[in-house]
């Protein structure tokens, strides 16, 4: 709960914030949600918020959100979501504090530093913790935890209701709905919870001008398959292992495998003890060896082709020093457990994994919504490989034509990817060297993507292209 004499103090920065900035558009904000500054943060112009919203009263279930402006004139942006998928992994320590939000932690897990190539750049930034048991947000029935995509989109659909009522400035802008990995499942059924609530509303109605997904699983049989055509295309499983797997593995029957299919897979899975999986080119961080640093205050490097791989572990330890969750008006309930990315609390229905979100996808673009899909390259888990099949596939049920050809897109005179473009709606685009989480593995690249999605730009095909990030 917050004081009285501290709510004074929270208003008065803000009054004098927004009279330094010169503009109204914090006003009608929710004073009691403003992150005054987080600890070991770097002094920003933007401003950001955090707290809770409601989304079931009689079950008391809650979902956190962190919301961060855009770093130069908020009011003329766009307003993005960003949800990370698991099913049960944080989209406020994924997108907010790893990949595209506005500081990274530092290598000592106490303090943050500036993450230069965040989208906050080119879009103001909400990320959700999304479903309940995820992170920070939670419910007062255990019960709530047992859930599936459904009551999961339901809550996202509730969630933005009302948050969009304590920032009622943001209604009418533009918004895009983001993610990775399961949200493929998240963003696709939100999005069309979101269509059918628009056609019933007489009132409020969103926005929505696009979405855009990463790495997404969207087809379960092809994505599994192309998995092991990934590891053995890289040299990472055998000729004989990859042979014996689809031999063994009827991945269009996946929930009656046989016990010969999960001993072949098995022994693929192996591969995980020396490579990250994830991005299959990057060194692993040694967890005994990083926490060890971490409680004796040492501030390490570890870096790999450009990013700390040990991030997730500094993450981890800044997210559950109890100054940071007060400064973030988070865990007000005192869980009975620390924060962490990933969780094994929530029970997802596991049937949920095999919906194909092809036919949401087609309602989507029908509906005049441009799609964009992208996939980092040297991510094993869901391969671009399936994911190109699965929008091709996609573009043939749509009788759309080819109308970019399958060619490179370019970054500050670099290959940034290939990319190809259906019809008018529907693109597909590769991210050079990144990996399952594009952002963090290629932040410049994929803030360039970015700009060009929410501004409703091509990617560049030629060198002489404005720079976007």
């Amino acid at each position: 709960m917050v004081s009285y004499g501290a709510l004074a103090v929270t208003m008065v920065v803000v009054v004098v914030t927004v009279q330094w900035l010169g503009c109204n558009f914090a006003e009608g904000y929710p004073e009691e949600d403003l992150v005054v500054r987080l600890p070991g943060q770097p002094k920003v112009l933007f401003r950001q918020y955090a707290g809770y919203v409601e989304v079931d009263t009689k079950t008391g279930r809650s979902l956190f959100y962190y919301f961060v402006e855009a770093a130069t004139q908020p009011e003329t942006k766009p307003l993005t979501l960003w949800l990370n998928g698991g099913p049960g992994c944080s989209s406020v320590g994924g997108g907010g504090f790893t990949e595209l939000g506005p500081f990274y932690p530092t290598g000592d897990g106490r303090g943050l530093r500036i993450n230069s190539m965040s989208w906050n750049k080119a879009s103001n930034l909400l990320f959700v913790e999304s479903p309940a048991g995820v992170g920070w947000s939670y419910s007062n029935t255990s019960s709530d935890y047992n859930t599936g995509d459904e009551t999961t989109a339901k809550d996202m659909l509730v969630f933005l209701i009302r948050w969009f009522s304590k920032f009622p400035e943001l209604k009418a802008r533009d918004f895009f709905l983001t993610g990775e990995s399961y949200a493929g499942h998240y963003i696709p059924q939100l999005a069309d919870a979101i269509l059918n609530y628009n056609i019933q509303s007489k009132g409020f109605k969103f926005n929505v001008k696009g979405i855009a997904i990463g790495n997404p699983l969207l087809k379960l049989n092809t994505d599994s398959s192309a998995v092991y055509e990934y590891l053995w295309s890289h040299g990472i499983i055998s000729d004989e292992l990859r042979l014996r797997i689809f031999r063994q593995c009827d991945f269009n029957n996946i929930p009656n495998a046989s016990n010969e299919c999960f001993n072949a897979i098995a022994d693929a899975s192996a591969v995980s003890e020396y490579v990250d999986v994830y991005d299959v080119l990057r060194d692993l961080c040694y967890p005994s060896i990083v926490q060890q640093e971490l409680r004796l205050k040492k501030m390490a490097t570890h870096i790999s082709i450009g990013v700390d791989v040990c991030m997730t572990y500094e993450r981890k330890f800044y997210f559950n020093l109890p100054e940071v969750q007060h400064a973030l008006h988070a865990n007000r309930t005192r869980l009975p457990y620390e924060w962490s990315m990933c969780t094994s609390r929530v029970n997802y229905r596991g049937i949920d994994l095999n919906i194909s979100m092809l036919p949401l996808l087609k309602r989507i673009i029908q509906n005049k919504t441009p799609v964009w899909i992208f996939s980092g390259d040297q991510d094993s888990i869901i391969p671009f490989l399936g994911t190109r099949t699965i929008i091709r596939e996609l573009a043939h049920d749509l009788n759309f034509s080819t109308t970019l050809p399958y060619g490179h897109w370019y970054h500050r005179d670099q290959v940034a990817g290939w990319v190809t473009e259906y019809g008018k709606l529907l693109t597909f685009a590769t991210v050079r060297g990144a990996a399952h989480m594009v952002p963090y593995g290629q932040p410049a690249r994929a803030l360039h993507m970015f700009s060009c999605f929410v501004r409703g730009r091509r990617l560049p095909n030629n060198t002489h292209y404005p720079d976007d990030g």
